[in-house]
């Protein structure tokens, strides 16, 4: 009998989108860094993301997602987004800007859009595995689905 995952806000946005998905549970694996929850789904690492929430110098905000196991260069970052810098937001104000909590941010379904830079390594996947917005829970989806849903843009953007 197939196990049945709870639904998040991120899996019904793919559903009125007709977007095709697999739901990913990992709750109760007790990982808890993105290599971890890489590992317990048997997927490779360069092809999960993190999603990650900046604020420009110009203050607008920016959304940029990278694989779990590379960091975010904020200079081409920046750069992507025609900023003069970006910086990474304060864990605080995580919640109040998107409505996610750190460990569970989806570019999907945040309080407002904001302009979204995937790295540009995720076009290489023929799937890519995201926060489905809740944390315990991920989806993987083809890069044009995720396109269907939300803008994204891609770019260098990862620390060499």
């Amino acid at each position: 009998m197939a196990q049945k995952t709870e639904k998040t806000n991120v899996m019904r946005l793919l559903e009125q989108h007709d977007v095709d998905y697999i739901a990913r549970d990992y709750s109760g694996t007790g990982a808890v860094s993105g290599a971890d929850v890489a590992r317990v789904l048997g997927l490779d690492p360069d092809s999960v993301f993190k999603t990650l929430v900046t604020a420009a110098s110009s203050g607008a905000h920016y959304v940029f997602m990278v694989p779990v196991e590379r960091e975010l260069n904020l200079k081409k970052a920046a750069r992507a987004v025609g900023e003069k810098s970006v910086s990474m937001i304060r864990q605080r104000d995580l919640l109040p800007l998107t409505g996610y909590i750190h460990g569970g941010c989806s570019p999907i379904g945040m309080k407002k859009p904001f302009p979204t830079v995937i790295d540009e390594t995720a076009e290489l996947f023929d799937t890519i595995a995201f926060s489905a917005g809740k944390i315990g829970f991920q989806v993987e989806l083809g890069l044009a689905g995720l396109r269907r849903v939300i803008p994204v843009t891609s770019a260098d953007i990862c620390e060499d």
